[in-house]
């Protein structure tokens, strides 16, 4: 997505188009591996070496608030940002804390249609997500 995108689609939900939403965006879609916040609040500031921290962070929660990007959680409680937003699960390395998307449509529809026919009681579902543990066997660290 271009910046013309990215204007687009922060327009699209309402959100005022700034310099520092527009920075915050297009580095999660390049650095395009999970970023955490310190990791965007890095890259942008070689090109915006005055902004904020505590404005990254709003920005973020900006951001998933209004269904742009997700958040995903990682065993060592590391919080990671993701702009994929079409469904898909995670493949989560315990040893370096890298994260991989991993997209099988037959996992998806297994945990719908599972919790479609076994409902939990008094609670509704909102979102599905797969975290699998386990560890790259090709990792070069």
């Amino acid at each position: 997505m271009d910046s013309s995108g990215i204007r687009d689609a922060l327009t699209e939900k309402g959100l005022r188009v700034t310099p520092q939403r527009i920075a915050i965006y297009e580095a999660i879609l390049k650095l395009n591996n999970h970023p955490t916040a310190d990791d965007i609040a890095a890259h942008i500031k070689l090109d915006h070496p005055n902004i904020a921290t505590g404005t990254v962070y709003k920005v973020l929660e900006s951001l998933v608030e209004n269904g742009l990007i997700k958040k995903v959680k990682t065993e060592k409680d590391v919080m990671r940002y993701d702009a994929i937003l079409e469904n898909h699960n995670h493949l989560y390395c315990a040893e370096s804390d890298r994260i991989a998307d991993y997209y099988n449509e037959e996992i998806n529809n297994l945990l719908t249609d599972y919790f479609r026919q076994h409902e939990i009681p008094d609670f509704k579902i909102a979102d599905i997500k797969l975290q699998i543990i386990g560890k790259f066997l090709n990792e070069t660290e």
